[in-house]
């Protein structure tokens, strides 16, 4: 079983308010889930994060992934250390085969004669 650590959405329409939980990742975003970790809410001045850091520390040491809006909350809330981003190199085409030019010289002149 895959566990994530996401967002479920909670609160009327145009008033968001998420719980942070640990669910099964094939289960439906506001569906069923293995455990509360704590609220967010993005209407309040400065936002509100409120979590349960030692349930979070675990469910990560058990391999639980977050979510990338889950992880930015995590280190907002210095659960996570942040990793700087690093581009991915450019793949680059394979050289060309080179090939071998061959030179053939003629040992026949050509003359064209007008008549």
């Amino acid at each position: 079983m895959a566990v994530k650590i996401r967002l479920t959405r909670l609160g009327d329409k145009k008033s968001p308010f998420y719980r942070v939980v640990a669910a099964d990742s094939r289960c439906a975003r506001d569906g069923k889930y293995i455990e509360n970790l704590g609220t967010y809410n993005p209407l309040k001045q400065p936002f509100e994060i409120n979590l349960k850091e030692e349930r979070v520390k675990y469910w990560l040491s058990t391999g639980a992934q977050p979510t990338e809006t889950a992880k930015e909350l995590l280190v907002k809330a210095n659960i996570l250390k942040a990793v700087p981003y690093v581009a991915p190199k450019p793949k680059q085409m394979p050289p060309a085969p080179k090939q071998k030019e061959e030179v053939t010289e003629s040992t026949e002149e050509t003359t064209v004669t007008a008549e």
